[in-house]
């Protein structure tokens, strides 16, 4: 029996989307790139289509997520950024060599070298990362109110007061799990 894999949750800040490859991860965690052909799936959603994948490449990018998601959660938290997951970071980056294009659409297009298409894309990843955490870009890192999630994301709403890191999952369960409560309590109550 062929089990599906979990969809990718994909937001418009490339690091961060990256770093939901592994949601609840205070809960029952899901692993959304268990193969090296998942995390070739997801860069071309992205926009960093590469042709394969190796096993070691695999878990570079997983490395480089989760020292994203230590770095992020620390900057939410205004706390000293964690000196592993800073090196990680910053070795990805300039281990990538890839390069930004404009289309005749008037978009941006990401050149990945042929001899390391993998690493150029955690590269242009890895500098996402670096201009949100270092705040050069317009939002605020904030952490998911749900308890099982806690996911890192970048708020760009106008009042920067987002609560989850996305409305149709965790928010979604959030209020259900609320409502049902608020259900009990009444039903409770009655005489």
């Amino acid at each position: 029996m062929h089990v599906k894999p979990p969809d990718f949750r994909l937001g418009s800040v490339l690091a961060t989307s990256f770093t939901a490859t592994l949601t609840e991860r205070r809960g029952d965690a899901v692993e959304r790139i268990p193969t090296p052909q998942r995390l070739v799936d997801w860069l071309a959603v992205s926009g960093l289509a590469v042709e394969s994948c190796t096993t070691a490449q695999l878990e570079l990018a997983r490395e480089l997520r989760e020292a994203i998601h230590a770095a992020a959660t620390a900057a939410a938290t205004h706390n000293p950024l964690p000196a592993t997951a800073v090196q990680v970071i910053n070795d990805r980056s300039a281990q990538g060599g890839a390069a930004a294009v404009l289309t005749p659409e008037n978009t941006r297009q990401w050149l990945l070298s042929s001899a390391s298409p993998v690493e150029d894309a955690l590269g242009v990843i890895a500098a996402d990362a670096i201009s949100i955490i270092a705040g050069e870009r317009d939002g605020k890192l904030a952490l998911c109110a749900s308890p099982t999630c806690r996911a890192a994301f970048f708020d760009t709403s106008q009042s920067r007061s987002r609560k989850w890191c996305d409305m149709n999952t965790c928010g979604n369960r959030q209020k259900k799990a609320r409502f049902n409560a608020n259900q009990r309590r009444t039903r409770s109550a009655a005489p």
